[in-house]
Order: structure tokens, then C-alpha cells, then sequence
């Protein structure tokens, strides 16, 4: 019992350094008020009315005057606590990163935010950003894409 003790509060292999997960500096667990999207209205009666939400403004319209049993509208009181407001799942805000210094901004705040390299970066560009942020001990979300065995790339 005494050595497993002792091997665990040992100081870190150097080898080892760069394999240690990035903590989030407090997770907090998040709250949704609602998870399910507005839907706009009559959109399932007609093909060409697409499901995405507008206000409705018709002077008649039931669902603009609030009538019990109709379709929710979005309000200020759906919003999500501004403590976990656009946090992820892991704990982190995503900050989208688009070349290797984007990553020196987070320098300070790899507790707070998570690295997202941006769609349009090339493969190379990314080994490159992902390596970069290893060193600087940032969390990248999106680390696995676009990154292909050796074997396929001859």
C-alpha cells in the first residue's frame, strides 16, 4: 500500500508530460431550459413553409396570441444560465482556431476555453496546431480530423 502511495505522488515521468488531460478549471453541470427547437408555424401543413422558426404576425393568428394548447414561441425566459451559457459538455468554451498563434491567445485561459480548429484548415496545417497545443497543455476538440494512417497517404 505504501509504495502504490509513493508512485502516485511521485513527480511525472518527463516523457510523460504532454499525456496529462487538460482539466476545466470548475465544470459546472449545465441546465437546459428546453433542448427541443421552435418550430415554426404550419410549417408540417405546408411543403414550402420550412421548419425553421419565424414570428408569426398574422392578425388573427392563434399562435402569436398566446392561446393554450398551440405551439411555443421563443422568449427571454427560455434562456440558459449565463454561467453555463455556450459551455460544452466537457466543461470548455470552444475558441475556433485557424493557424498556430490563434493557440498563443489561449495561452492563459487553457482552463477556461477548448481549442477548435476551423473546417478549412489543411491537413498539414493541423498536425501542425494540434502539436503546438500539446505543448501549450490547450485541449483541442476536434484533434482526430482529418488525420490519416501513414499507410494511406503513399
Amino acid at each position: 500500500w505504501y509504495q502504490r502511495r509513493v508512485r502516485v505522488f511521485s513527480s511525472p515521468d518527463p516523457s510523460d508530460v504532454h499525456s496529462k488531460m487538460v482539466t476545466p478549471l470548475n465544470k459546472v453541470k449545465v441546465i437546459k431550459k428546453r433542448t427541443k427547437g421552435f418550430r415554426r408555424f404550419e410549417s408540417d401543413e405546408n411543403i414550402k413553409v420550412p421548419n425553421v422558426w419565424r414570428k408569426p404576425k398574422g392578425i388573427d393568428c392563434r399562435v402569436r396570441r398566446r392561446f393554450k394548447g398551440n405551439l411555443a414561441m421563443p422568449k427571454v425566459g427560455y434562456r440558459n444560465n449565463r454561467k453555463t451559457r455556450h459551455l460544452r459538455a466537457n466543461g470548455f468554451r470552444t475558441f475556433r482556431v485557424f493557424n498556430v498563434r490563434d493557440l498563443e491567445l489561449l495561452l492563459m485561459h487553457n482552463r477556461k476555453y477548448a481549442a477548435e480548429v476551423a473546417h478549412n484548415v489543411s491537413s498539414r496545417k493541423r498536425k501542425e496546431i494540434v502539436s503546438r497545443a500539446q505543448q501549450l497543455n490547450i485541449k483541442v476538440t476536434n484533434a482526430n480530423a482529418r488525420i490519416r494512417s501513414e499507410e494511406h497517404d503513399g
